[in-house]
């Protein structure tokens, strides 16, 4: 019984490991610009979708690259989830500070966007972006270039709009009898990622069954927690950081480049759920909805903890991850059993979804004892 314990205790660990990543971004994006990202779970899926690409690149190569591909997926993961955030945060949120109610339909409407890209996404699909870009904003930035069309210069947007648009949609109606072009590339249904050979065993201590890929990912943990713990701390940037998180009038009265550290921010906290989506990957499939399976429990990781608090989102995230996976696994109901009508009563929510509605609930118990978390916001910016 106690060696099922300590596995079930591992494994919910391993889950908690992979919130604390995901909720590091959320938390740092939220401290900084209050901005509530509903888009989060779905940049989790890109970095699940990014190493699952990287993986069969490295298929193709064999030998030492599949063996190590992981260690590329993750670079690739965190660089491509961080210029999908940049471009978010550019294109969309830096209109919307100081309004979190639009903030947050706005970013919910990107999630459900993204979740559909992935579905439908093809070459022809990547073709018609690239030339409507490549004529609308190439046409735009020439029109910036040149301030001599005055007051027609609207007109000439809308017509190079419609220009941009026609040629786009007759691209795409040459190209769309090509089956090449327009077979999706992921499709609706879930994707593996096959992990390399050596993560696929495990290391039996006392009895337990620690599998290597739960290590990798508590390790990884590890190195990213210390990682943004030194960005934040020791860096020009990370001082910035802070700085604007405290107070961003003062901060800007001082010289910071306030738009420029929200952006870096944004990327930054986005590469970082690129991240924890290439750990998702080597516990299960990967498809469309993958992040919606987390993205609610990273919330609840965040308000746990207490917001802008490190110490807070590490014990919020491995306690909400542990408890699921005793509660689902039924583990818990299990050591409960000398107590039947406790145990009867776990055993009615020992599945994954019913798991989720029990923590849920003790959640919003905790947070009537304690609304500003574990480790509550102090000083002077609370009252701001």
């Amino acid at each position: 019984m106690l060696t099922g314990f300590l596995e079930a205790l591992f494994n919910g660990i391993s889950i908690g490991a992979v919130l604390l990543i995901a909720a590091l971004g959320l938390a740092i994006i939220f401290g900084l610009m209050g901005v509530i990202n509903m888009a989060h779970g779905e940049l989790m899926m890109f970095g699940a979708y990014t190493t699952f690409v990287v993986q069969n690149a490295c298929k193709e190569l064999g030998g030492v690259w599949f063996e190590f591909y992981i260690f590329l997926a993750l670079i690739a993961a965190f660089l491509f989830t961080a210029v999908v955030g940049l471009i978010l945060e550019r294109g969309v949120i830096r209109y919307l500070y100081g309004r979190p109610l639009e903030t947050l339909l706005a970013t919910w409407g990107v999630s459900l966007i993204f979740q559909q890209f992935v579905r439908s996404v093809n070459w022809l699909l990547v073709i018609g972006i690239f030339l409507f870009c490549l004529l609308f904003f190439g046409g735009l930035k020439i029109l910036n270039s040149r301030n001599i069309l005055g007051k027609i210069r609207n007109w000439v947007v809308a017509v190079l709009l419609l220009l941009s648009l026609g040629m786009t949609i007759g691209t795409g109606n040459l190209l769309s009898n090509r089956q090449v072009v327009t077979q999706p590339w992921f499709g609706a249904q879930n994707v593996d990622v096959t992990a390399p050979n050596w993560l696929q065993e495990g290391i039996s201590l006392g009895g337990v069954q620690l599998p290597f890929a739960r290590l990798f990912i508590i390790a990884l943990t590890i190195v990213c927690v210390a990682g943004i713990y030194l960005f934040l701390q020791r860096s020009n940037w990370g001082l910035r950081i802070r700085a604007v998180t405290q107070n961003r009038s003062m901060s800007a009265c001082l010289g910071i480049p306030t738009q420029r550290v929200d952006a870096i921010t944004f990327a930054l906290g986005s590469g970082l759920a690129g991240v924890a989506g290439c750990a998702i990957s080597l516990l299960g499939s990967v498809g469309p909805n993958t992040g919606q399976n987390y993205i609610i429990d990273t919330f609840m990781v965040v308000v746990v903890g207490g917001v802008g608090n490190l110490a807070g989102t590490i014990l919020a995230a491995l306690g909400i991850g542990t408890a699921n996976f005793l509660i689902g696994s039924g583990t818990l109901a299990f050591l409960l059993s000398p107590i039947q009508p406790l145990a009867d009563l776990l055993n009615f929510f020992a599945t994954t979804s019913m798991a989720k509605v029990l923590v849920f609930a003790l959640i919003i118990v905790f947070l009537q004892w304690k609304p500003g978390g574990i480790f509550p916001q102090k000083g002077r910016t609370v009252d701001i």
